[in-house]
């Protein structure tokens, strides 16, 4: 099963700056981003605790919804 930072990796590198790029780019960058992870709970805690923007959160949820559809 491929981890949340595989699948949003693919979110790095758009020609236009949107959300999940700002938010995919953050993650590629912090070291500390537990990019094993394949759990909500985990995941979500930790972008509470980093957020690197306001809504980070709400970009993470509608990411995971779309990660969980192609796991």
């Amino acid at each position: 099963m491929r981890s949340f930072y595989h699948f949003i990796k693919t979110y790095r590198g758009e020609i236009k700056v949107t959300d999940e790029g700002r938010l995919a780019e953050w993650i590629f960058l912090d070291f500390d981003f537990p990019k094993h992870s394949t759990d909500y709970d985990e995941i979500s805690s930790y972008l509470e605790w980093n957020s690197p923007f306001s809504e980070a959160a709400s970009v993470f949820d509608r990411l995971w919804d779309i990660y969980k559809e192609h796991k």
